[in-house]
């Protein structure tokens, strides 16, 4: 069975930081196009950030670039989202996603930004 497993949201004040964290089981990472997405109450989802398998390049949404860091370590079958300064409107249930031929995706973890 294939399983994408999102964790490390939470409630943080605007600012600060969070590292969220996809870890795969069933299949392996590193044959896929990862992405993070998100999806704020009364919104459409959105990409967050992305990072492919090729070579490793990364690509982000305006609204995220010089915030928010996409990385994988293929060892431990994982990706990761590091979010710094983290504003009110980055408040959403944040979602990964594997992509090649298909494509699967996690259950998603909430980030909520509040003082």
């Amino acid at each position: 069975q294939f399983q994408l497993v999102e964790s490390g949201g939470g409630l943080v004040q605007p600012g600060g930081s969070l590292r969220l964290s996809c870890v795969a089981s069933g299949l392996t990472l590193s044959w896929y196009n990862i992405s993070w997405h998100r999806q704020a109450p009364g919104r459409e989802r959105e990409l967050v950030a992305e990072i492919s398998r090729i070579d490793g390049r990364a690509r982000y949404a305006d609204s995220v670039k010089g915030r928010f860091t996409i990385s994988r370590d293929n060892a431990k079958n994982t990706v990761y989202l590091q979010m710094n300064n983290l504003e009110p409107d980055d408040t959403a249930v944040y979602y990964c996603k594997a992509r090649a031929v298909y494509e699967y995706w996690g259950q998603g973890t909430q980030v909520t930004v509040s003082s």
